[in-house]
């Protein structure tokens, strides 16, 4: 009745019209406005949410993206390391993930927290490793995910496969000749400041019987060792021992060592083994970042080095 006291039936038929259109129009509005943006905002939280097996306890928890890519970082890379450093390392390691992601969407899981995807530490095993220093650590971790947000690598707009490792034996790898397939931005490229690294070399001793058994070869009393072949990268690729030909990589493998650029020599009943450079070396060389960065490189120029040919894309 309020509305409806004119006496011109004109100006009451307008009024009316009004009524009605705003009863009928202000729902919609309402529908519009906000709840088509809640669903914008979920669809957005769900599509950067990654999904990671806890490989102990078989259990799957599920992590923003950024947060994931920190504890990575801290599972990954030694707080110690410079910010660009730290920061290369993040945009590498939200690569992988996000390559992960697309890979496996029909699984229960987009990656494991162990070596076998990135290494995820938990609040409760960054606690007991860094004690009175958590809170400043995490910060510094932090600051780098920040610093990159969103940031992922690129070939012809395709998601990289991003690997990484500690430490080359002065190049990279050609990925065909450690993995199975050839990748045009994981080709070997210089990185001869990696003897910087504290596992640059190393040495291992074991008996000649231990030797032959992992190798599942026939005990002999005299060992015949020599290179066959060598990678482009100049690095070994075949060797041959007492007459049969191994792959540098599965020697590494089977004897669990720490790079396929190795010595062998026999010393009476024992071999002594010595390595230069540590991991698979594909992708970039964390060590070799290190410096990169004490050389005043910045984390994009770090990036292009070790992947040749990619763009940083942004989310």
């Amino acid at each position: 009745m309020l509305f409806f006291s004119y006496t011109k039936d004109g100006d009451t038929m307008k009024k009316v019209i009004i009524v009605v259109s705003l009863i009928i129009l202000i729902p919609y509005f309402v529908v519009t406005l906000f709840i088509k943006d809640e669903n914008v905002k979920f669809e957005v939280v769900t599509n950067n949410i990654v999904r990671v097996k806890r490989e102990k306890t078989k259990e799957i928890i599920n992590v923003p993206l950024e947060e994931y890519v920190v504890h990575v970082l801290a599972g990954e890379m030694p707080v110690s390391f410079e910010n660009e450093a730290l920061k290369a390392q993040a945009v590498a390691a939200r690569s992988f993930v996000i390559r992960k992601m697309q890979m496996n969407t029909k699984k229960d899981y987009d990656v494991v927290d162990t070596i076998s995807d990135q290494v995820y530490l938990d609040d409760e095993t960054l606690k007991k490793n860094w004690k009175k220093n958590y809170e400043k650590n995490m910060n510094k971790m932090r600051q780098a995910v920040i610093d990159t947000k969103g940031e992922y690598l690129t070939y012809d707009d395709e998601v990289i496969q991003a690997f990484f490792f500690s430490t080359s034996s002065g190049k990279t790898e050609n990925s065909e000749e450690v993995f199975t397939s050839a990748e045009p931005y994981l080709v070997s490229v210089d990185s001869s400041w990696d003897n910087i690294s504290p596992v640059f070399s190393d040495s291992k001793t074991m008996s000649l019987s231990d030797f032959y058994t992992k190798l599942n070869l026939k005990y002999q009393k005299n060992l015949d060792y020599k290179i066959k072949d060598y990678n482009k990268s100049g690095t070994i690729k075949n060797v041959i021992i007492n007459g049969t030909t191994f792959k540098a990589t599965t020697v590494r493998k089977k004897l669990d060592l720490r790079s396929a650029n190795f010595t062998i020599e026999q010393n009476d009943s024992n071999v002594i083994i010595g390595t230069k450079g540590f991991g698979h070396g594909v992708g970039m060389s964390q060590y070799g970042a290190l410096a990169m960065a004490k050389l005043g490189k910045k984390y994009d120029e770090i990036l292009k080095h070790y992947y040749t040919g990619v763009e940083i894309t942004k989310m």
